[in-house]
């Protein structure tokens, strides 16, 4: 059987949980500034098998403009070049021996302004999770009233609750969402 407690403790965990995948979702969004998870998202053939640069190079900054990438073996420069090249990321990487750099373009303003959507679109898409999990939390709650497990003030009093949780988590979304702008304008 679950407990009121129970149920607000899994919504915020939860919510947390919506919280952690959109910063992950931010640091994809290209800002003007170089940052080795940029290249995360791409994938470079390792002996038949497609795995992230950073299982077969080491990826850092040399500068705040430009990444560096250092292959383990010999033969993988030109094929992370290429695999960073076809990325849809807009990048222009040059090798130099062995390491591989990958300036950062400056951004056009229509650029930024695009960034500047996909953020809001992203903190959007983060809220309706927070909200869709207040949603399930609350009716969790109403169920338990419903089979008599609780009484309508537990559930006025879990709401209540759930929703100030679910109040401190989208302004967290909406502080995240202006620091990345923020980002995003200042280059």
């Amino acid at each position: 059987m679950t407990t009121i407690a129970e149920i607000k403790k899994s919504a915020e965990a939860k919510m947390d949980q919506s919280i952690a995948a959109f910063k992950t979702n931010l640091t994809k969004i290209r800002t003007g500034r170089a940052n080795p998870g940029l290249l995360d998202t791409v994938h470079v053939d390792y002996y038949g098998s497609m795995v992230p640069i950073s299982q077969v190079a080491n990826v850092a900054l040399l500068d705040a403009r430009t990444i560096s990438v250092q292959p383990w073996e010999k033969g993988m420069g030109a094929k992370i070049e290429k695999a960073i090249r076809e990325s849809d990321l807009g990048l222009n990487p040059a090798s130099m021996g062995d390491l591989i750099r990958v300036p950062m373009p400056p951004m056009s303003e229509e650029r930024r302004k695009e960034m500047t959507k996909l953020v809001r679109h992203e903190g959007e898409a983060a809220k309706i999770a927070v909200r869709n999990l207040r949603r399930d939390g609350n009716d969790a709650v109403k169920k338990l009233v419903k089979d008599k497990l609780a009484s309508e003030d537990d559930q006025k009093r879990a709401e209540a609750d759930i929703q100030k949780t679910t109040d401190r988590h989208v302004a967290e979304i909406d502080k995240l969402v202006e620091a990345k702008e923020q980002e995003i304008m200042a280059v």
